[in-house]
């Protein structure tokens, strides 16, 4: 049996004074708009961490200073998912921070050809409530961050799968 081929990737959730969570309004080759995380791919030698810490820079210009906990994981098997892939591997950190206007290294022709097209700080309540066209992930986002916020960060990384 060959073994699959699942795109790595690391992604914050970057959570404000307010307690309040970045997303990034991203469209997929399917047309559908959804609000992701800010973070990207692991390019070849990089390890989570690195890949996070240039992917902040370069979508929202934001710089961490000591190695953010890793606090969920999640794999997604389902092949054209991302292309090129039989799935996906998200490890998801943790960062606090003071709000800020997302504004990264990538321009937004840049950003678009990633296909990313807004940002957004959203409350708990937001997440909650939304109603919207648009897609959040992970779908377990609202209960996830209201999880966090309440308990605080597990001592064991949760599975989102």
């Amino acid at each position: 049996m060959s073994s699959l081929k699942l795109r790595h990737s690391a992604r914050a959730i970057i959570l404000d004074e307010q307690d309040n969570v970045l997303l990034c309004r991203a469209m997929t080759p399917d047309g559908f708009h959804v609000w992701i995380t800010p973070g990207g791919g692991l390019e070849e030698g990089e390890t989570p961490v690195e890949a996070l810490a240039r992917e902040l820079i370069e979508e929202v210009g934001f710089r961490f200073e000591a190695q953010p906990p890793q606090i969920w994981r999640q794999e997604i098997i389902e092949p054209g998912h991302v292309a090129g892939f039989d799935g996906v591997l998200a490890d998801y950190f943790l960062i606090r921070s003071k709000a800020f206007t997302p504004l990264g290294q990538l321009s937004t022709s840049e950003l678009a050809c990633e296909n990313l097209i807004g940002f957004r700080w959203w409350s708990l309540t937001d997440l909650q409530t939304y109603s919207g066209p648009d897609l959040i992930a992970p779908r377990s986002l609202a209960t996830e961050l209201s999880n966090l916020l309440a308990r605080g960060p597990s001592p064991i990384i949760v599975d989102l799968s």
